[in-house]
């Protein structure tokens, strides 16, 4: 596999809402590589169902949504960070509206035949602010973006790439202070290794859900970012916050698909297989508490009946406006033969949302010059130990936004080093790729039932120990054979799974998304406190 030198003035790995805005902002500046690992449609953002919170209305304000968000991060967000992202959405809101992003409107009650945003709720939201593209937010946002990087000479895209690993200057044996160089890439369709060099590389890789058995996310969702900068040197923290989407489509042909939370937030309820609802019994808010509480809500039902699953139910509703507010999951649901409108939908807990991850500002910086993280692959402190529904666009699109305005303020100079071709040394062909599909299978389960909703440590150090043998297979496995994006996936998937574990061990309390039995309540030592990891230097 030969290699060759790509030079761009910005790499920017993944083509969601974070990196695709980063791209935009930066382009008028240099040239930009966006590499992604399938096609440039796929991301996270992509399968966003629900929206993207911000204050539009009157009735809102800032204060109201920092309270919300303070409230659901259960004592582990960072203020600062909250206000900053909550008191910039809303001009990047219009910046996206600008682009030829079409939200949801209504009718204005006050004023027939003018229109407003049509605002929903969701839960843990204290007012209606979340704008939505009815139930297909994030395709809506992800169109009118690409299409705007379409449109931008300076942009390349870089379809079927996989990043290997990051570049630092350190690697190299360079002089000075640690920087980033470039990233080694995997061009698919030609089966080989080429070197794409630049000063600034964003990663915008969004999560890990794949990292479990059960999860709402792509199959692109390995966690590669947050592995690749762990492997770096950079920090990594508070992986232990897993968010379970509550209700995930239950059947034995849907392959994992979200029923968003904006179906309770417009009056779903709950119900257990006896048809009796549940959720006010677990909290006052009911179905509009915090995702971690309704998930262990679920989970608790489930294991208390023996049930496969519980019922979301909003068939009290009129046919018309479940239809109107949410056509894709109506028409998904009636593939598998359930009519929302007049039965309940099947649904389970899946892995969703990683709240953790690189640590950085609100800038997106890292501990590495030039290396940048933004979207659900940061670690900015806005989540805390549970996000907020419908933070997540927000804080991608303000972080991406803020991460090029301090770039191109202070402008990195080129790298003045040399970086060596990908050496593929002994590796031969893989034979046995078996191993491959047998460790992923292995990783995801053993994540699910011993690190999943509900921990303990004994779960956790048998977890810890498995995956601690798994890896020297994959390791092995790595540098004994030629990379293939399987292998890469599977070893970036391992080294996550082992960082959700070793957060989830450092934390000796039970807080927001994490919950371990053997410390069932809140430590006031570990409030504002982040479990951080970083690779220990050899």
């Amino acid at each position: 596999m030969a290699s060759e030198t790509r030079p761009f003035d910005f790499l920017v790995l993944g083509s969601g809402i974070a990196g695709l805005t980063f791209a935009l902002r930066v382009a008028l500046h240099g040239r930009v590589a966006i590499i992604t690992k399938k096609n440039r449609a796929d991301s996270n953002t992509n399968w966003a169902q629900g929206g993207i919170a911000s204050v539009t209305s009157k009735e809102d304000s800032f204060e109201l949504h920092v309270r919300d968000t303070l409230e659901a991060g259960a004592g582990l967000c960072k203020e600062a960070v909250v206000r900053t992202i909550i008191e910039e959405g809303p001009a990047r809101i219009a910046e996206l509206i600008q682009l030829g992003t079409h939200f949801s409107e209504r009718e204005t009650p006050e004023t027939p035949g003018a229109h407003e945003l049509d605002l929903t709720r969701e839960g843990g939201h204290s007012k209606r602010r979340i704008l939505h593209a009815k139930d297909a937010t994030g395709a809506e946002i992800e169109r009118a973006l690409l299409a705007a990087i379409a449109a931008q000479p300076n942009i390349s895209v870089f379809e079927n790439h996989h990043a290997i690993d990051l570049i630092t200057t350190e690697k190299l044996g360079a002089a000075g202070p640690n920087r980033i160089a470039g990233v080694y890439v995997l061009d698919g369709p030609k089966n080989r290794v080429e070197v794409f060099a630049a000063p600034v590389v964003v990663l915008a890789t969004g999560g890990s859900g794949k990292v479990y058995l059960y999860t709402t996310n792509p199959d692109i969702a390995t966690g590669d970012g947050v592995a690749m900068a762990y492997r770096s040197g950079a920090a990594v923290a508070n992986m232990e916050f897993v968010q379970f989407h509550p209700t995930c489509l239950f059947h034995p042909k849907a392959k994992t698909y979200l029923i968003t939370e904006a179906v309770r937030g417009e009056g779903g309820v709950l119900r257990g297989k006896d048809g009796a609802r549940f959720m006010p019994d677990y909290d006052p808010r009911a179905e509009l508490a915090p995702r971690d509480i309704v998930a262990r809500a679920i989970d608790s039902e489930m294991k208390r009946t023996g049930a496969d699953c519980v019922f979301l139910d909003i068939s009290h509703r009129p046919a018309s406006f479940i239809l109107s507010h949410f056509p894709n999951i109506h028409a998904k649901c009636l593939e598998y033969g359930i009519d929302m409108t007049r039965e309940p939908i099947p649904v389970v807990p899946a892995a969703h949302y990683q709240c953790g991850g690189v640590v950085t500002d609100v800038n997106g910086a890292t501990g590495i010059a030039g290396l940048h993280a933004v979207g659900e692959v940061a670690c900015t402190g806005l989540h805390g130990a549970n996000r907020l529904a419908s933070n997540s666009l927000l804080e991608a699109l303000v972080c991406a936004h803020r991460a090029a305005e301090r770039i191109l303020a202070e402008r990195p100079s080129p790298i003045e080093v040399a970086i060596p071709p990908w050496q593929t040394g002994g590796a031969t062909d893989p034979d046995e790729l078996v191993v491959v599909s047998h460790n992923w299978d292995e990783i995801r389960r053993l994540m699910w039932d011993y690190v999943g909703i509900v921990r303990t440590q004994k779960r956790l150090l048998r977890a810890e120990k498995r995956l601690s043998h798994l890896q020297e297979e994959i390791r092995e496995f790595y540098w004994d054979f030629t990379v293939t994006a399987d292998l890469l996936e599977l070893r970036n998937l391992a080294t996550v799974a082992e960082l959700i574990v070793a957060c989830a061990l450092q934390r000796p309390e039970s807080r927001g998304l994490h919950y371990n039995l053997d410390f069932p309540d809140l430590d006031p030592a570990w409030a504002q406190r982040d479990s951080v990891v970083r690779r220990a230097r050899h």
